[in-house]
């Protein structure tokens, strides 16, 4: 487990472990219980929401290219710090990534399973992943379970700190108010691998499923919500704080769900497909591409040289 995830199971008014026993049980020291992160600065913050959007037009950039289009764009990066930010927000290119750390020998990684699948109902498969959400002074991290079949956000969170007990607690969420699916796909992100995520479905009953590595597009249809939200919601407001974030989020994604039309539902919106139990267009199922608008045939053709490279 984390530091950070040790750190929040410290209790500091438990009735019978001083914080000093705590510490030693989690291996952690007691200093690190008031150390506070200084956060990023606000050139940084301004750098990696322009980094957000370019990454959102184009997946397949990794911190080499981004540098050069910063550069283009006239802001002055080092791939150095790029590539921190990067990984600070989670962006990785979807091509196949070299394996360059060992994972820890608990967190097992599941196979794809539904490549060739046709999903065709609600509750059949289930999908979560976490992207960032810049705000005025720093950013925030947003997990999101949607029915696969029906495009609906079943539940979501914001968190400051991008760690298994919140992608859990939204997971449960889910289950609580719509029960549960046969399949869940996540990345292969150690919020997902971890044993308390994984356990949560074993014990359910839900058959777990991992994008390959390196490939977004395995998760195609919850990176398209990304997409939207943040081009009609997060980048039209200056987002001061979390609760601010909070309230645009939580008002888009009620709009996305009952009241924007999806054109591969044939114009239903995702909770009347979900009510209906409509199934998707054979077009639009996940075992082939989904069909980019003309404007952006160009880069999806890009998307998948890269992809067959």
């Amino acid at each position: 487990m984390s530091r950070a995830g040790r750190k929040a199971m410290i209790r500091r008014c438990h009735p019978k472990l001083s914080l000093s026993r705590q510490c030693r049980l989690l291996s952690l020291s007691r200093s690190s219980l008031y150390h506070r992160p200084k956060g990023e600065s606000p050139q940084n913050l301004a750098l990696m929401r322009r980094i957000d959007e370019l990454f959102l037009n184009y997946p397949f950039y990794g911190s080499r290219q981004m540098v050069r289009h910063l550069w283009r764009d006239g802001v002055r990066a080092g791939r150095h710090r790029v590539r921190r930010l990067m990984r600070l927000m989670g962006l990785q290119a979807i091509y196949q990534a070299p394996r360059t750390t060992t994972r820890h020998p608990r967190h097992r990684v599941y196979p794809y399973l539904l490549k060739g699948l046709a999903v065709e109902q609600p509750h059949q498969v289930w999908a979560a992943d976490i992207t960032y959400i810049p705000v005025q002074r720093g950013f925030l991290y947003l997990v999101a379970v949607m029915d696969w079949a029906t495009r609906r956000v079943l539940s979501w969170r914001l968190s400051n700190t991008v760690d298994a007990r919140f992608c859990v607690e939204t997971l449960a969420d889910a289950m609580e108010r719509f029960g549960r699916p046969q399949i869940f796909n996540t990345d292969q992100g150690s919020q997902f691998t971890s044993l308390e995520f994984t356990g949560v479905l074993k014990d359910a009953g839900i058959a777990i499923s991992m994008d390959g590595r390196g490939r977004c597009l395995d998760n195609i249809f919850i990176e398209r919500l990304w997409r939207s939200l943040k081009y009609e919601a997060v980048y039209l407001h200056e987002l001061a704080d979390g609760f601010a974030a909070q309230r645009v989020i939580g008002t888009w994604i009620d709009f996305y769900n009952t009241t924007r039309p999806h054109s591969a539902l044939g114009g239903a919106t995702p909770v009347e497909a979900y009510e209906n139990g409509r199934p998707l267009d054979q077009t639009d199922q996940p075992h082939g591409s989904p069909a980019p608008p003309p404007a952006q045939q160009e880069q999806q053709d890009v998307i998948n040289m890269t992809l067959a490279a």
